[in-house]
């Protein structure tokens, strides 16, 4: 029993780090803080997943149940959708993505590239990759949901929130932190992740699953876990050969790229089943 109270307080730390949801009041004087707290519960990140997926299934359900029904109205849910998940994070992994893109974009020396990804400011590749980014996540879910029903694409959102979020576990795992940790915001994921947090963050990434395979053949689930693997290895193979490590927002890109691979694995799969 004790064990799974301490779960619950890493769920819930992982939970006020990686989103905007506040845990406050008696909660957070029974959860706690220690960093050694913080960075046992990164391997909770899929489960925060799966909350954030599940926000977005209940908007996009939401809008389907208020708005007329159009040839428009997926890509409209999808907006929304995005919209909350946007919110409920802060943006957390876009900025990742942004960034990473600004320091990588160029053929910038490593030095120079992790200064470039420490900028606030926003460069060409960074507005690029976010652009390019938003509007392959609204496609993909856009022509999803032209040949889903509203609880496959619903759930095909909790999956994919939840299996991006195994992937950036799996860079801390494999890797080592660049950059100056000193200033860093990602201090709490510096250390690696033994092999026993994997596996607790792949059971969070495998309930996503299970509970998509509700409505989606296993076969169709795979396809998709089988893209966001090879944008997992795209990413670390950049990671490792221009930084020699990972940053803070190495992960949040990783995080990007694998829902988006999820979702156009899916579509895949829909096309040439039918």
């Amino acid at each position: 029993m004790s064990n799974l109270f301490l779960a619950a307080k890493h769920f819930l730390l992982a939970l006020q780090f990686f989103t905007r949801v506040p845990v406050t009041g008696r909660l957070a004087d029974w959860v706690g803080f220690s960093p050694a707290m913080l960075r046992a519960s990164v391997v909770h990140f899929p489960g925060v997943g799966l909350l954030v997926g599940t926000v977005a299934a209940l908007v996009y359900e939401g809008v389907f149940a208020v708005l007329p029904h159009s040839v428009y109205l997926p890509f409209v849910a999808a907006v929304f959708s995005t919209m909350a998940t946007v919110l409920m994070t802060g943006a957390f992994h876009e900025d990742g993505l942004a960034d990473v893109a600004d320091g990588l974009g160029g053929s910038l020396a490593r030095d120079r590239a992790l200064e470039v990804m420490k900028d606030s400011r926003l460069g060409t590749y960074g507005v690029l990759a976010l652009v390019f980014a938003t509007l392959s996540k609204l496609g993909l879910l856009a022509l999803l949901g032209n040949v889903l029903t509203v609880t496959q694409l619903g759930l095909a959102l909790v999956a994919a929130h939840s299996v991006s979020r195994f992937f950036p576990l799996l860079v801390i795992f494999r890797m080592s932190h660049v950059g100056d940790l000193a200033a860093s915001k990602s201090k709490p994921l510096a250390d690696q992740i033994v092999l026993s947090g994997v596996l607790k963050g792949a059971v969070w990434a495998g309930l996503a699953l299970t509970l998509a395979s509700g409505s989606w053949h296993a076969a169709a689930l795979m396809v998709g876990v089988f893209a966001s693997v090879l944008g997992f290895v795209y990413m670390s193979g950049v990671f490792r050969r221009r930084l020699q490590g990972f940053t803070g927002d190495c992960l949040g890109a990783t995080q990007q790229v694998c829902e988006l691979a999820f979702y156009l694995g899916l579509c895949i799969y829909c096309r040439s089943s039918s």
